[in-house]
């Protein structure tokens, strides 16, 4: 086989498992529902999953927010203010900057 048949077969073949692994999964979510109603229950009582939808079980996803602040020696890194600080804030921070210094 050429390269390109087995590019293209290695393409399908994704797909195949792709395609398997979404029908077992239908399969056996469809088997616990049906056991959690066997036992008086949806799944969703079971699991929370609607509680759970969205950020990590914390509630609602917060949206996408615009960055904050913006590295001087390369503006194209930028921090929105949430979350972990990056390096290049960290550092700044100790040089003697403020987020002040920092900021769009």
């Amino acid at each position: 086989m050429s390269l390109g048949e087995l590019k293209s077969l290695e393409k399908k073949v994704g797909k195949a498992i792709s395609k398997f692994e979404e029908r077992e999964k239908k399969k056996a979510l469809a088997a616990l529902e049906q056991k959690a109603k066997e036992m008086g229950f949806s799944l969703e009582e079971l699991t929370g999953a609607e509680a759970t939808k969205g950020r990590r079980g914390k509630g609602k996803p917060r949206g996408k927010v615009a960055p904050k602040y913006a590295n001087p020696a390369d503006p194209s890194q930028t921090w929105t203010g949430r979350g972990r600080r990056p390096a290049w804030v960290t550092e700044a921070l100790q040089a003697g900057k403020s987020l002040d210094d920092l900021s769009i």
